[in-house]
C-alpha cells in the first residue's frame, strides 16, 4: 500500500515531521488484515524519511492485535490484563518499550495515530497502561456534496472550501488520490464514517443508489484502508424515481420489497457498507406525510432493509414548516423537531438513528441545546454539528467551533447530577468543511474545526484548548519556532468573539436571506422561514414562555424549563432566544441589553483587529503561502465586522432611541 501524498494539497496535521518519533525507531508491527496493514505501510513510510525501520524484537515500539501469535512479550504482558474492546485499544511503556495493544485492526489503527499526536512523549519515561476507547461508536462527516453542480447551490451546498473532493463534472473524480488522502486525516483525528453526497437529494444523486452505485464503490475502496465506512443519502421516494413503482408507502408491500432488493445490491457491491442518511418532510424534500405515515413508520422500511447487513439509518429529526405565515406569533419553528419526534419514541427499529440539530432552529452561533435530545430515552440518537461555517464566518472567518461544541456536550438536561448530552448519544456527526481547496477548508485555520469535531466525538471530556494546541503543534510541525502562542490566542476565543459581533444575545439569524453571509437585520423578519427576533421600538426577543409565549420552554424536563421560562433566571447569552424584553431590561452582567449590544458589537470588531494584528507577527515563521492567505482573511473578517457591528447597532440606536452610554459613534 502507498501512502497518499497528492501534490499542490496541504498536509494539514500530518506532516512529514509528525511522524518523527515513530520513524526514527524500531518497530515491530503484529497482526494481520487491511487496517493491520495500513498501520504497516504507515510505519515503513515514516520509517523511510526518519531513519528507523520494521523490525522483528528487540524493538522500540511495538503495535500489536491482541489475536497475533506468536505475541511478543511486550505485548503479552498486557493481554488479558486490559480490555480495550471495539475499536480501542491499550498504550503503555515499560523496559524502554512503547506497546499499543488492540483487540482489533481499527483499534490499532487509532492507536497508532495517537502515538502520532505524542510525538516523542510516548517515548520517554514509564507508562502504566492506558486504556482508550470512543465514546462514540459512529464518528461521522456528512458531505453536503452534488454530483451535478446545483444552479442554486453549486456543487457543494453551504461548501466555503471550492468543489467536491469526490464528485467533477457529473461523475465521481478519476484520480481519486486525494479521498485516500482525505481518509487518512479522518482516521488520524477518530472519524470512521462518511455520507458522501447531499441530504438534498437531486436527481443526479438518487442514481448513486442504483446504476451509478459503482462511483460509490469506487470512494469506498479508497476510503476502506483508513477504515471509514460509506453511507449513502438517499431519498424516500427512491422507489417512484428510480423503481417506477406508483407508490413510496412505505407500508405498501410493493415498496418494502424493492427496498429490499435495491439494498441487498448495494451490499454486493459494497460488503462494508455503512448504511443511508434521510431527509424528509423537510424543506421541500418528500416523506412519509404524504401517505399520512409516520416518521417512525418511514424510517422504518429503510430500517428493516439494512437490518440483515448490519446497516443503519441516519433520520434526520430536521422537520418544521417553512411556510409559516410570520404573522403568526403562536407558531415556533423551535418546537417543530420536539413535537414531531416526540411522540414517537419507542416506535424506532434498533438500527435507526435519529440525527438531531444540537439547537432547536438551525446551527446559529447561540442557541440552546435541543430539547429533543432528552425527549427520546428509548431511541437511538446522533447529534449533529455542522463543521461547516454556514452562519459562523462561511471559513472567511476565524471561529474554532470546538468550545461551542463541548458546551453542547456537557449540557446536563436535567440539572447538575443528570445525565450529559455526551451519554445520551451514540453517534456524533458533523456537516463537512472539506472541499477540493489546496487547504481542504478554505481557510487554512478553519482546518482545526474539523480535527477537533473527531477528537471530541472519540472523547466527549477533552479540553477544546488542549485539542487546539494539539492541532497546532502537528500541523505546524516542519516550522522551526511553531507560533503557537498566537494562533492560540487568535482562536481559542474566536467564537465567542464571531458571537459578539453578530446577532445579540442568542436571538439568532439576521444574516443575509439565501447565502447567509454578512448581515441583513430584518432580512428574514417577514419571511417564511420561520426566524424572527421581533424588534420594535418597545423591545426585542421571542417569547417562547408558556405562560404568555408559544410553550416552547415546556418541551424541556426541570429545571431547565422552569430557568428558561423566568426572564429573571434564564442566562443572559440565551436571554433573546426565550423572552421578549424592553430595551432597558438589566443582565446579570449588570448592563442593560441595548448597552450590551452596543458593547458587544464594539468589543467583537476590536478583537478580529487585534487578531489581524497577532497574525502579521508571525510572518517568517510559518509557511508564506499560508500566512498570505490567512492574512488576506482577516481582512475581510475585519471588514465583516465593522459591517456587523455598523448595521447591528444602527439599527438597534434607530430602533430604540436609546445612545450609547459611551458616547462612540453610531450611524
Amino acid at each position: 500500500m502507498t501512502i497518499p501524498e497528492p501534490n499542490g494539497v496541504h498536509a494539514a496535521w500530518l506532516p512529514p515531521e509528525a511522524f518523527r518519533a515513530i520513524g526514527s525507531r524500531r518497530t515491530l508491527v503484529c497482526g494481520d488484515g487491511l487496517l493491520a496493514d495500513t498501520v504497516r505501510a504507515e510505519v515503513s513510510w515514516a520509517c523511510a524519511r526518519h531513519g528507523g525501520g520494521l523490525t522483528d524484537e528487540p524493538a522500540d515500539l511495538v503495535l500489536a492485535l491482541s489475536t497475533a501469535r506468536p505475541l511478543p512479550a511486550a505485548a503479552a504482558r498486557l493481554a488479558g490484563r486490559e480490555e480495550p474492546g471495539e475499536q480501542g485499544f491499550v498504550l503503555a511503556r515499560h523496559d524502554g518499550v512503547t506497546v499499543v495493544l488492540a483487540d482489533d485492526p481499527a483499534g490499532l489503527l487509532h492507536g497508532f495515530f495517537h502515538l502520532v499526536r505524542l510525538g516523542e512523549a510516548a517515548f520517554g519515561a514509564a507508562r502504566p497502561a492506558e486504556t482508550h476507547r470512543p465514546a462514540m461508536r459512529r464518528r461521522m462527516v456528512d458531505h453536503w456534496d452534488n454530483v451535478a453542480v446545483h444552479p442554486v447551490m453549486g456543487q457543494v451546498e453551504r461548501g466555503y472550501a471550492g468543489g467536491s473532493i469526490f464528485w467533477a463534472d457529473g461523475a465521481a473524480r478519476g484520480d481519486l488520490t486525494r479521498v485516500r488522502a482525505y481518509g487518512r486525516l479522518l482516521a488520524a483525528c477518530g472519524v470512521n464514517a462518511v455520507a458522501v453526497n447531499n441530504v438534498n437529494v437531486h436527481a443526479t444523486e438518487a442514481h448513486l443508489l442504483t446504476d451509478r452505485l459503482g462511483d460509490v464503490a469506487a470512494i469506498a475502496g479508497e476510503l476502506r484502508p483508513y477504515g471509514i465506512r460509506v453511507h449513502l443519502s438517499v431519498g424516500f421516494t427512491s422507489p417512484v424515481v428510480l423503481g417506477g413503482l406508483p407508490t413510496a408507502d412505505p407500508l405498501d408491500e410493493r415498496v418494502r420489497e424493492w427496498w429490499a432488493a435495491t439494498t441487498e445490491r448495494v451490499y454486493e457491491t459494497i460488503p462494508d457498507f455503512g448504511g443511508y442518511v434521510v431527509k424528509a418532510d423537510s424543506e421541500g424534500q418528500p416523506g412519509p406525510f404524504a401517505y399520512e405515515r409516520t416518521h417512525a413508520e418511514g424510517a422504518g422500511v429503510l430500517a428493516d432493509a439494512l437490518a440483515p447487513f448490519g446497516g443503519v439509518v441516519h433520520w434526520r429529526a430536521f422537520v418544521y414548516n417553512h411556510r409559516q405565515d410570520w404573522r403568526d406569533r403562536s407558531t415556533d419553528r423551535a418546537r417543530a423537531a420536539y413535537d414531531h419526534f416526540q411522540p414517537l419514541d419507542g416506535h424506532f427499529r434498533d438500527n435507526m438513528i435519529l440525527q438531531v440539530k444540537h439547537g432547536p432552529i438551525d446551527f446559529q452561533p447561540r442557541e440552546p441545546v435541543s430539547p429533543v435530545i432528552a425527549a427520546m430515552p428509548t431511541t437511538r440518537l446522533a447529534v449533529e454539528f455542522q463543521a461547516t461555517q454556514e452562519y459562523t464566518g462561511q471559513q472567511r472567518h476565524v471561529c474554532y467551533l470546538a468550545p461551542m461544541w463541548r458546551e453542547v456536550l456537557d449540557f446536563r438536561p436535567w440539572g447538575p447530577d443528570g445525565r450529559a448530552v455526551a451519554d445520551l448519544a451514540g453517534d456524533l456527526v458533523a456537516v463537512s468543511n472539506v472541499g477540493d481547496d489546496p487547504y481542504w477548508t478554505g481557510h487554512p485555520l478553519a482546518q482545526a474545526n474539523l480535527y477537533a469535531f473527531g477528537r471530541l466525538a472519540w472523547d466527549p471530556r477533552l479540553d477544546p484548548a488542549a485539542i487546539l494546541d494539539e492541532w497546532i503543534d502537528l500541523t505546524f510541525a516542519p516550522a522551526p519556532e511553531p507560533p503557537r502562542g498566537t494562533l492560540h490566542a487568535l482562536m481559542d476565543g474566536s467564537w465567542r468573539t464571531y458571537e459578539r459581533y453578530t446577532a445579540p444575545l442568542g436571538v439568532g439569524f439576521m444574516v443575509r436571506p439565501g447565502h447567509h453571509y454578512g448581515p441583513d437585520v430584518d432580512g428574514y423578519e417577514y419571511t417564511p422561514w420561520g426566524t424572527y427576533h421581533f424588534a420594535d421600538r418597545d423591545g426585542v426577543g421571542v417569547d417562547r414562555t408558556r405562560a404568555s409565549g408559544t410553550g416552547f420552554t415546556g418541551q424541556y424536563p426541570r429545571p431547565w424549563s422552569d430557568v428558561y421560562e423566568s426572564v429573571e433566571r434564564c442566562p443572559d447569552e440565551l436571554l433573546l432566544f426565550f423572552h421578549h424584553v424592553p430595551y432597558g431590561h438589566v443582565l446579570h452582567s449588570g448592563s442593560t441589553v441595548i448597552q450590551h449590544i452596543y458593547d458587544t458589537h464594539f468589543a467583537g470588531a476590536e478583537e478580529v483587529a487585534e487578531s489581524r494584528r497577532r497574525w502579521a507577527e508571525a510572518a517568517g515563521r510559518v509557511n508564506p503561502a499560508l500566512h498570505a492567505r490567512v492574512r488576506e482573511l482577516l481582512d475581510e473578517q475585519l471588514r465583516s465586522a465593522e459591517e456587523w457591528r455598523d448595521q447591528v447597532n444602527a439599527y438597534f440606536f434607530r430602533k430604540s432611541g436609546v445612545p450609547d452610554a459611551c458616547g462612540r459613534r453610531i450611524f
